[in-house]
């Protein structure tokens, strides 16, 4: 139902080219007039100037810049360029809408030549900005004419998003699907096809320990607080996390890592073998096995304590671990970079070019803490750094989303990149040689409980979706629903495929969409 209404406006948005041939060339004999900006959300202002503008010629035609080219803020546009041309095309005084892919309205006002270009009211006192200048010669060049709508009140979309943004993420989700032709159906079936994809899994790990605590009081000389111990729970972390969701998937995992000669190495090994992976454990006496110690009271973190050698290992330990990669048959490897002793400005170039030929090439470099960055490992399949991590890496603090995508694509020359947003949920890059323009995925999280290891969780199953789908928009929705199940559990967990049907149901259930029943 909601598909064939939406059908029902989106013929309205159309290409130059298609458009020029429906409105011919100047004479003509019915008028157009053409309205350009970001519409990212359609406010009263933006309904007075296109109502005015409709007044004065038979066609209105709306054209709105792409998301690429928006850079009113770094996370603009809130609402992607198909859904903000969508939601133009409902009004029944616009008769089509175009998506310019050009920094400047200047090529497509050449193109289409309309009688009458129509610019906000603000902009018809005295000084021009340069932009509208540039607008004014080429419409001028062929003998149309700029028109000023009139207005008393001027809306901002950024101070309207400020206040509050709507909760469009699921219609985001959909519009973004149905352009592509990926069906939740489609998703569900990537996910049953996860099974028995053999990967490889080489990084650092590490064990999270939790010490849950109530606060009880606190020193009244000092700003210490005094906690009661309630009990302390281990998790497999860092690398081994990545390894265990991968099990979960259903994958056959191999997982090589470096040790301390502990007791947490037991632990390890132990988690290991019931998850029914295989590992490869390199023991080094001379380091601790990663440990990191958050003390929590009532639910609040007081206090990360670790336990850590970030020393580069040994020559003798980095050809192991190339040995096991070159010798071991695999779909896929993933480089899960914690920069705790295996990735280093020396060991990367050595390991990445063991990989065989034809194996699929995911990492992910958490490194902002640390000396490092993703642009070490160049030339991979798949990277899926945080946004923090990728300005780290750019040394770019400054630029819009967008442009950062591109820039970190663009220097290490990965086939696809998902940049994780947090809260924002992430944005997905494929090398700039695709046709696939950049895109975003909202977040699925609906009630935040830990949000530690969501970009474990997102890593290995969009590394299984890309590997089945060969499409970023399926694995990006994957990796993004995993991230929210992780970030729904208390601690950092493996999360299995039913966890991710079920996230998928309830979106298609809040959209009125049949359920696909999974047996």
């Amino acid at each position: 139902m909601i598909k064939s209404t939406q059908s029902q406006y989106s013929n309205k948005i159309v290409t130059v080219s298609k458009l020029k041939k429906i409105i011919g060339n100047r004479p003509r004999e019915k008028k157009i007039v053409l309205c350009h900006g970001n519409f990212d959300v359609v406010h009263p202002g933006h309904i007075r100037h296109l109502i005015y503008a409709k007044t004065k010629a038979d066609i209105l035609i709306v054209s709105i810049t792409a998301d690429v080219y928006i850079q009113k803020g770094i996370y603009r546009p809130f609402i992607p360029e198909h859904l903000r041309a969508l939601n133009l095309t409902v009004f029944q005084m616009v008769d089509y809408v175009i998506i310019d892919y050009n920094r400047k309205p200047l090529k497509n006002l050449s193109i289409l030549k309309p009688d009458f270009y129509a610019k906000g009211f603000e902009y018809s006192s005295g000084h021009l900005p340069t932009i509208i200048k540039d607008e004014a010669k080429v419409v001028e060049s062929y003998g149309g004419t700029i028109i000023f709508t009139p207005g008393d009140v001027v809306y901002s979309s950024t101070e309207l998003l400020n206040l509050s943004q709507p909760k469009i993420e699921n219609y985001k989700l959909t519009s973004l699907m149905e352009r592509h032709k990926v069906t939740f159906k489609l998703i569900k079936d990537t996910l049953k096809k996860m099974k028995n994809i053999k990967v490889h899994v080489i990084g650092d790990i590490i064990v999270d320990s939790y010490f849950r605590t109530n606060l009880i009081g606190g020193n009244r000389k000092t700003p210490t607080p005094s906690v009661l111990y309630q009990e302390k729970n281990d998790y497999i972390g860092g690398a081994g996390i990545v390894a265990q969701h991968l099990r979960s998937a259903g994958a056959k995992v191999y997982f090589t890592t470096v040790l301390g000669d502990d007791d947490l190495k037991s632990f390890i090994l132990n988690q290991m073998k019931k998850m029914k992976i295989s590992i490869n454990a390199i023991i080094d006496g001379t380091r601790p096995t990663t440990n990191k110690s958050t003390i929590i009271s009532n639910g609040y973190k007081l206090l990360d304590i670790y336990k850590v050698d970030n020393q580069p290992i040994s020559e003798k330990i980095l050809k192991k671990i190339i040995n096991f990669i070159s010798k071991k048959k695999c779909d896929a490897i993933i480089f899960s970079d914690f920069r705790h002793g295996i990735f280093n400005k020396n060991s990367i170039p050595d390991l990445t070019s063991s990989v065989n030929k034809g194996v699929f090439k995911a990492a992910d470099s958490q490194v902002s803490a640390r000396w490092g960055s993703i642009n070490d490992f160049k030339k991979f399949d798949l990277i899926t750094p945080n946004e923090r991590e990728a300005r780290f890496a750019l040394a770019d603090q400054d630029s819009s989303i967008s442009v950062l995508t591109r820039k970190l694509v663009k220097q290490t020359k990965h086939k696809n990149l998902i940049l994780k947003l947090g809260e924002r949920g992430a944005i997905a890059q494929p090398n700039l040689s695709s046709k696939l323009l950049s895109f975003t995925i909202p977040s699925f999280v609906t009630k935040l409980i830990d949000s530690t290891g969501a970009g474990d969780a997102l890593l290995p199953y969009a590394t299984l979706a890309m590997i089945v789908s060969k499409s970023l928009l399926v694995s990006s929705i994957i990796g993004s629903l995993a991230a929210a199940c992780e970030c729904e559990s208390d601690g950092n967990i493996a999360i299995k495929p039913e966890q991710l049907i079920k996230k998928i149901n309830s979106i298609e259930d809040s959209l009125n969409y049949k359920s696909q029943k999974i047996h």
